[in-house]
This record gives structure tokens, sequence and C-alpha cells, in this order.
């Protein structure tokens, strides 16, 4: 969801591969995980009886990234409206845009702080991992060779994510409340509870600890300030105006 918007502002992301250029659906970050896309087509030719040609497919994954929130019982937010769609798709900047898995806390915060995020921002944009799941690839490091997790979570994962093969199998980013969306995220990092090395990052002695403290014991505090920079995160670079297009069909240019 996160990561569809940060690099889908302009409904890249639903393209599919054309003769012109490779989308970015498979993606490193996108292949086997972005899921949902015939939920957005349905959405689509829904809102096209009513009103074509009106409501890009960008501003759908906006709002259904909101009302996804709402109804596993998160924060709401007024999405901004008005994007328009792309008319290309870039698989290189979806491998490099979108933070790796892989990286430690100096390299996220400066990751997010190119998009213009704070530190604070983007620890809260991390509690969208209280829903989803994560592949054997993105955690199986983590799960066999770092001392800073949970041993009852090692074996867990070590389960379900053997040492070699299966590297499509998933877990819950967040096993105690996996499809609802609250703050357990962040008391999972405050246990050493989490799944992604990235995620476990924000919780290691560094300098964002105090706010996923804050998140782990306010989840008010945390719904507003998750709402604040979903905001902000939908508004990165989108095409306003008459720049791209309203596509008809959101897997492919008119």
């Amino acid at each position: 969801m996160i990561a569809s918007l940060m690099h889908g502002c302009d409904g890249s992301v639903l393209l599919d591969d054309t003769s012109d250029f490779t989308g970015e659906k498979t993606a490193k970050p996108n292949s086997n995980s972005l899921r949902g896309f015939d939920v957005i087509d349905k959405i689509k030719s829904e809102v096209e009886k009513l009103c074509p040609g009106i409501v890009s497919c960008a501003d759908i994954v906006a709002v259904a990234a909101r009302d996804s929130v709402v109804l596993l019982g998160g924060p709401s937010w007024t999405v901004q409206l008005g994007r328009r769609d792309s008319t290309t798709a870039s698989l290189s900047a979806a491998n490099s845009d979108i933070p790796s898995p892989l990286l430690d806390l100096s390299d996220l915060i400066a990751n997010f702080a190119n998009k213009g995020f704070t530190a604070k921002e983007m620890v809260a944009l991390a509690g969208g991992h209280t829903i989803g799941k994560a592949q054997c690839t993105t955690f199986r490091e983590r799960a066999y060779n770092e001392t800073n997790i949970d041993s009852s979570l090692a074996t867990s994962l070590k389960s379900n994510c053997p040492s070699t093969g299966g590297d499509d199998t998933v877990s819950s980013l967040d096993a105690a409340t996996p499809v609802l969306f609250d703050n357990h995220f962040y008391k999972n990092l405050v246990n050493n509870k989490g799944v992604l090395h990235s995620d476990q990052q924000l919780f290691s002695g560094g300098s964002t600890d105090s706010y996923v403290k804050t998140y782990s014991t306010h989840p008010v505090t945390f719904d507003a300030d998750f709402a604040k920079a979903m905001v902000k995160m939908g508004n990165l670079s989108p095409l306003t105006g008459t720049d791209g297009q309203i596509r008809t069909d959101c897997r492919k240019i008119n």
C-alpha cells in the first residue's frame, strides 16, 4: 500500500508491460508482493459507468489506501484529489526508489529525506506494517543470523522460511494482530519482534527509538501522525492539470 503510493502517485505501478516499456509490477520490491490490482480494476469499472473520464486511477489508489486502513480499524484522512495518470512506467525507478528491507537506520533516514520526509514521519509511515505480509527472502537473514530478534519470533519465522528455498513463502509483518490496523507493530519493535531488518532498525538504540516508544504506548498519537504522513505521501509529485491523462483502463494507457 505505502510502497505503491511512494512510487505510484501517478498510477504508474498499475500499468502492465508493453512493447515500449517494462512496467513496475515485476520490480524486486513489487514482484509476488504487491497485490489488489483486480480490486482497482473493479473500482475503476464501476466509476467509469457513473462518471466516465473523470476519476484517475491514481486517485482511486489513494482513496483505496485510505479506505482499506479505515476498514481495518485505522484512522481516516482527507484524500486530496485531482491526480492524473502517467503514460509510462519505470522499472528502474521502482527498483531504486522503494527502500530495501535490508537497510540500516542511517540509510532509511537518508532515503526518506530524499523524498522530503522527516525521521518521525518515516517511523509513522512504517506503522503501515501493522498489516500485510513479507516474503521469506526479505527476512531470512534476520531470522537466521541477527541477534536482536526475539527467539520465539525467530523460531516461528524459520518454520515458514527454510535456510534455502521457499523464497516466496510469507509471514505476517505483525503476527499479533495481522488484520487489524493498530499500534502493535511498535510494541513488537520494543520487544525485538520486528520481522524485517529495516523495521527493527527503528528501535535499535538509535535516534528513532523515542518515536517508536511513543507510538507503542499512544495509539491516538500514532493514528494522527500516520494520517498526516499519508496525506504528504499522497502528494509526492503527482501529475495534475494537463499533464498525463485519465486512463479508461488502469492497466494500459488510452
